[in-house]
């Protein structure tokens, strides 16, 4: 065991840094926008929710791509490794392609679905213009990143991440507020730096893809089309992607009762959302990490293994993310002042903090847990329990708390945690049941 948890650390650490740093892009465009306006703080966040659900597309492949790559490298099963990502990377730049388009040409029907206020509507339409018309960077980038960390390189993507956000650092800093002789194109220069930054990031993965891992891909390989390995890969990433997508779009309706109750509520959950992902790093750095490594455990048919690696995920997740959400609620104003000078904004932030903290418990579970699942072959429990509890729980609450008792905000947030912690609990039972250990994906 302890040469596995040192495996599970290795690969635990580059992604927790890349995690980190994508956190950090959307963090670096609200703190930067705030500054700039917080209606375009709102404005963008809203985007940005149903950007994140569109990209949910491109984690099917994603998903599916990690988890059968991942057991047939712990099987040594070359070739399957070969086409099933050769077959991921088809897929998804298709995907991207006719993503983007939609994204595009509807920017103005996606966004009156949501209720975006004619105030908000001119900070939205641009920055949904240019960052949904290039959503296909992300589909690539996506699914060589998730080869990489099957293949034990997560360090690759985490470089990759690092350099990118720099670059969307100093495109922010440039083109919203026109510095080194650039204009100051406000929110439309936040969504440029953004495309280029994710251009370059897919530029550079398609190298390290080449030269570190596959330097090509035989087209015998691929004669005829190897339709298995794509049924495989839906398997796993319909469900899997599923569990996301209702999630997503459960925030996505969430989102849109909370526009009801005016900006500053509407900021204040941009603001909180950003800050508070943050406590959950190191439950998806491990989750990630622990699913990679349960993956190759289960390939290569170590299930208790597996099991123990499991449970001290789990542990390490919830005791890291309670102290992160801790730290959270105690320097909440001040972490807030950094963004905003709207006092509303920072008292109503400040409350929502101590109550994120019951939220955290059940949240690190669940990343745990639906990563491990997923990893072992038990495909289709997280996905159904997710569909009955988020829709029931949190969007059933989130209205009967926020908009029917009129807690506005903070119902909105007590709803999310009874939602998270409701699941956990479930988690914790399936993972100590060991029904999973007969799940395994691919023959031997």
């Amino acid at each position: 065991m302890q040469n596995l948890r040192k495996e599970l650390r290795k690969l635990a650490a580059p992604i927790w840094v890349e995690v980190m740093l994508m956190m950090l892009v959307g963090a670096t465009d609200t703190f930067m926008l705030g500054h700039y306006s917080d209606s375009a703080v709102a404005a963008v966040g809203v985007v940005n929710q149903l950007v994140n659900l569109a990209f949910l597309v491109f984690q099917v492949i994603n998903i599916g791509t990690l988890v059968m790559c991942s057991q047939y490298i712990g099987a040594k099963q070359n070739d399957n490794v070969l086409q099933t990502m050769g077959t991921a990377l088809a897929v998804n730049i298709t995907m991207g392609l006719v993503v983007s388009a939609l994204l595009y040409v509807f920017r103005d029907y996606w966004l009156s679905l949501m209720g975006v206020k004619e105030e908000l509507l001119q900070y939205a339409l641009p920055y949904m213009k240019i960052v949904g018309g290039f959503a296909f960077l992300q589909a690539i980038s996506m699914a060589i990143g998730a080869g990489l960390r099957s293949a034990n390189m997560p360090k690759y993507p985490m470089y990759v991440t690092l350099f990118s956000n720099v670059l969307n650092i100093i495109g922010n800093y440039m083109l919203i507020f026109g510095n080194f002789g650039m204009p100051a194109l406000g929110v439309s220069g936040a969504a440029m730096s953004t495309v280029f930054a994710r251009l370059i990031a897919m530029c550079i993965l398609i190298y390290l893809l080449h030269s570190k891992w596959i330097p090509s891909f035989p087209i015998k390989m691929f004669r005829p089309f190897p339709w298995d390995k794509l049924r495989n890969i839906l398997k796993v990433g319909l469900p899997s992607a599923g569990e996301n997508m209702s999630y997503d779009a459960a925030q996505v309706v969430c989102t849109a009762m909370i526009v009801t109750m005016g900006t500053v509520s509407l900021a204040t959950r941009i603001y909180v959302f950003n800050i508070t992902c943050f406590a959950c790093l190191s439950a998806i750095a491990l989750g990630q990490a622990g699913a990679i490594s349960i993956a190759h455990l289960v390939g290569g048919e170590r299930r208790n293994a597996a099991f123990l690696i499991g449970r001290y995920v789990m542990i390490w997740s919830v005791v890291i993310s309670i102290v992160m959400a801790v730290v959270f609620a105690v320097f909440g104003r001040q972490v807030l002042g950094l963004m905003t000078t709207n006092e509303e904004i920072i008292s109503l932030g400040c409350k929502i903090f101590y109550i994120n903290i019951f939220l955290e418990i059940g949240r690190a579970i669940n990343i745990y847990a639906t990563n491990a699942l997923r990893a072992a072959g038990d495909i289709y429990f997280p996905f159904l329990l997710g569909v009955i509890v988020m829709w029931s729980c949190q969007v059933g609450c989130a209205y009967l708390f926020g908009i029917h008792f009129g807690w506005g905000l903070i119902g909105c947030w007590i709803a999310y945690a009874l939602d998270e912690n409701i699941r956990g609990i479930i988690f914790v039972w399936r993972w100590n049941s060991q029904k999973w250990m007969k799940k395994r994906l691919i023959k031997s």
